[in-house]
């Protein structure tokens, strides 16, 4: 500590400058240190943003392809199961004429043969 008794007027104003001017020079702001490597990591965080950015592209990419295979998986079963719905209704048409043809013939058949029987 500092002997106050000892001191004099002047002794004290230069101690209370001191003092006012290390205060001062606590506020002055300080030389700020500049990354030298600033600008080459913004670039390579804008590269990683854009690296990131293309991964969820592609993912976003594959999920619509699946969802789209797996559309049209599911029109080809309908149009598939619509198909063979179709082909056994025109098989039993057919089978229906066919018989109806037969039924025919076998009447003028009949109808023929009891001619012929008079």
């Amino acid at each position: 500590m500092r002997d106050v008794k000892g001191s004099t007027l002047t002794d004290r104003l230069a101690a209370a400058a001191d003092a006012k001017a290390a205060l001062v020079a606590k506020m002055k702001p300080r030389a700020t240190v500049v990354d030298p490597l600033f600008d080459e990591r913004a670039a390579m965080k804008a590269a990683e943003l854009q690296a990131v950015r293309e991964a969820r592209e592609v993912e976003k990419a594959e999920a619509r392809q699946v969802a789209q295979d797996r559309v049209a998986a599911a029109e080809a079963e309908v149009a598939a199961t619509e198909a063979a719905e179709l082909a056994s209704k025109r098989g039993a048409r057919k089978e229906r004429k066919q018989l109806s043809k037969e039924e025919a013939k076998a009447k003028r058949d009949a109808k023929y043969a009891a001619r012929k029987a008079r």
